[in-house]
């Protein structure tokens, strides 16, 4: 055990035998206020009563402005060979273990919102180092839509819900968001993230982490690099497609927070390397951007990223409020060998989180709460406020001073005291953005260019939904010239589907053909399928067989195989064996799973080929390009559905546009359906009008 799950367990406790108030009273009758008489009206004096309604009606806080619907859960960050020679900070030393608490959340909904949501996705790392708490507090995207905090509130105003009405919960697709957008240049090279499949991430465990600004790290000779934070899934990375997502929105909200709480409950902990990218102080005005500009990105070819160690999370919250909801996150909390630069919108956000946490919880002891707390002593001379729950002895609360002999004292340099980095400055007070800071559009391009086929289609895609949500023309027009100085193509085919005249010409700098392998996700897919679930499809008298091969071959593999029938209970294979159903067909959907197989059976596939409900399921299956497997007589259900110009066969292997066939199953048809479940198969989306699903 962890040294803070050691100190989260002394304020972890059982229900208990006994019924008490909190003074420790025990309560004799829980179930009747007390009255004047059997009729009467209840008194006053009852206490029990009194503290039972006033403690139920404070038990909620104010939710977060923005990130407020999140998940969380513990594990721990193990340093690799160490990077002493860019900083000193003390978890980064080789092979050192540091406990974490990770929050993961979206930005623009309301707490009871939908977690598939077209979103930004937060990141946030709580490090309880030995020497302090480190917060890595970033975003499944490395970028931002604006380079100057004071624009901060007008961002969010934009895309919350409009005033008037309180429309629309949890998305962008209105006026005011693309009204701002559209006068706000700077924030489309983070629009053309925004409407990628990262914004809609498969998992929590399935998307990078970005610490998003530029912090310094300084080593023991006090040298300075600029470094961005970065966390890469050991998954690979993977998103949902939009008519998917919002099916999911509807049949289960909670999505990527179960997805999150049955990986850990099951053993398959998600896990990350972590990394920064780094450039010596004074090497930073070769690159073609500038390095304090939040708008920007390092591509990884001009400035690769040193893995420093890896981090895992084993262990789901034993409380989500004490926890998870408690959770303070602060940019400004760093450690010796981590410090801030000069970006605009970090230095305002440094600000902007303390002043949240106290609006948020009660008051300046918002670090007292057992998740916030860090591992090590802490030792000042502050008191009181809201919620203080440390009783300091003695008489002495200030320093310097004789009466305690100074005590605590101030910590030298070599002992592990902070010392801010002494940047040397020498300007005059201006209101004024620098002219490095003024490019908008290359670094949109890139991420453009980057993308595949499929990929960039869904920009379009996206985009062209959001904008018809739009109502006013001059806003269209303003957006789509914005995308006309990124990507011509991409502009015409926007404008042609919101009703806009498409510009003649390109405005965007068409000898700008440079790409990142790094920013597309198909490109940088991984050979696993480990936390994927696939649905199994049965009736009474399938192929138990082939069900009980696939399931053991799944398991080695990581993934988890669910059997779904018509209703719950058991279901009988056709040689006599009994199995239990996971799940029955009316609760469950094929948007929850990443592929589904149809073992063979002849009775069983008389009847999966009569239920609307099946066919449904495997057309949403084809429609969502994800794997399909079948053996034997199940093929019959893949001809009775609305897939079409796919090659079957019911006796030997045959692979097509991501569905398997076979007579039976095989260590070949493993291999094959492995490769099928891993990857999204883009080439049927073409066929996507044809599927009535």
């Amino acid at each position: 055990m962890d040294e803070k799950s050691k100190q989260l367990k002394n304020h972890t406790k059982d229900s208990g035998e006994k019924l008490t108030t909190n003074q420790g009273v025990g309560i004799n009758d829980n179930q009747n206020t007390a009255t004047a008489g059997e009729r009467g009206p209840s008194l006053l004096e009852d206490f029990i009563m009194r503290e039972k309604i006033t403690h139920f009606d404070h038990e909620r806080v104010p939710e977060r402005i923005v990130h407020a619907r999140g998940s969380g859960a513990h594990g721990y960050f193990e340093a690799y060979d160490g990077c002493d020679d860019i900083t000193k900070a003390n978890f980064l030393k080789k092979g050192k273990k540091t406990p974490v608490f990770v929050r993961f959340s979206t930005v623009a909904g309301f707490r009871g919102s939908a977690d598939t949501a077209r979103d930004v996705r937060g990141f946030a790392i709580k490090f309880y180092t030995e020497e302090g708490i480190f917060d890595m507090v970033g975003n499944n995207i490395p970028v931002f839509f604006i380079q100057d905090a004071i624009k901060f509130p007008d961002l969010i105003h934009a895309v919350k819900p409009e005033p008037h009405n309180e429309v629309p919960q949890a998305a962008s697709a209105h006026d005011n968001f693309y009204d701002f957008i559209s006068l706000t240049p700077e924030a489309m090279h983070m629009m053309m993230w925004v409407m990628s499949d990262r914004a809609i991430p498969r998992s929590y465990a399935m998307m990078e982490g970005f610490g998003i600004h530029s912090f310094r790290f300084i080593n023991k000779a006090g040298e300075s690099h600029f470094v961005k934070f970065h966390l890469k899934p050991k998954l690979g990375v993977h998103g949902l497609v939009w008519d998917e997502a919002v099916k999911i929105m509807g049949n289960d909200p909670d999505f990527h927070r179960k997805d999150l709480w049955e990986a850990i409950e099951d053993g398959h902990f998600p896990e990350w390397e972590f990394g920064v990218q780094a450039i010596k102080e004074g090497e930073e005005d070769k690159l073609s951007f500038d390095v304090l500009d939040a708008t920007k990105l390092w591509p990884e070819e001009e400035v690769p990223i040193r893995m420093l160690g890896k981090m895992v999370l084993d262990r789901n919250p034993d409380n989500f409020f004490a926890e998870t909801e408690q959770a303070a996150f602060h940019p400004g909390h760093v450690v010796p060998g981590i410090d801030f630069t000069n970006d605009p919108l970090l230095q305002g956000r440094l600000f902007s989180y303390t002043d949240t946490q106290l609006i948020r919880l009660g008051g300046p002891n918002f670090a007292e709460i057992p998740i916030n707390r860090p591992i090590n002593p802490t030792h000042n001379y502050q008191r009181d406020g809201y919620m203080r729950q440390t009783i300091n002895k003695g008489r002495v609360n200030y320093e310097p001073n004789s009466l305690a002999e100074g005590k605590p004292a101030e910590v030298p340099e070599d002992k592990g005291g902070f010392v801010s980095y002494p940047e040397p400055m020498s300007s005059v007070k201006v209101r004024k953005r620098p002219e490095s800071f003024k490019d908008h559009y290359t670094q949109a391009r890139l991420f453009v260019n980057s993308m595949t086929p499929p990929e960039k289609q869904h920009i379009i895609d996206a985009l062209s939904f959001e904008l018809g949500k739009v109502e006013h023309k001059h806003i269209h027009e303003k957006m789509v010239d914005h995308f006309n100085h990124i990507d011509h193509d991409m502009a015409v085919a926007i404008a042609d589907n919101i009703g806009v005249k498409p510009p003649k010409s390109s405005a965007a700098n068409e000898d700008y053909t440079k790409t990142s392998d790094a920013l597309s996700m198909e490109k940088g897919q991984k050979d696993t399928i480990e936390a994927r679930k696939v649905a199994i499809l049965v009736a009474d008298g399938f192929d138990g067989a082939a069900v009980e091969t696939l399931t053991k071959y799944l398991k080695t593999q990581g993934a988890k195989a669910e059997i779904i029938a018509k209703k719950l209970g058991a279901v009988k294979a056709a040689d006599g064996s009994i199995m239990e159903v996971d799940k029955s067909l009316p609760t469950v959907d094929a948007v929850l799973y990443d592929s589904v197989f149809l073992p063979g059976g002849s009775d069983s596939v008389k009847t999966l080929k009569e239920q609307g409900a099946i066919l449904y399921f495997v057309n949403q299956m084809f429609k969502h390009c994800k794997g399909i497997a079948a053996t034997g007589e199940a093929i019959e259900i893949l001809k009775a559905s609305d897939i079409k110009d796919v090659n079957y066969s019911d006796k030997d292997l045959k692979e097509d546009q991501g569905i398997v066939t076979a007579g039976k199953t095989s260590d070949d048809f493993f291999k094959a359906f492995k490769n099928a479940i891993k990857k999204r198969h883009w080439s049927r989306e073409e066929k996507q009008d044809m599927i009535p699903a």
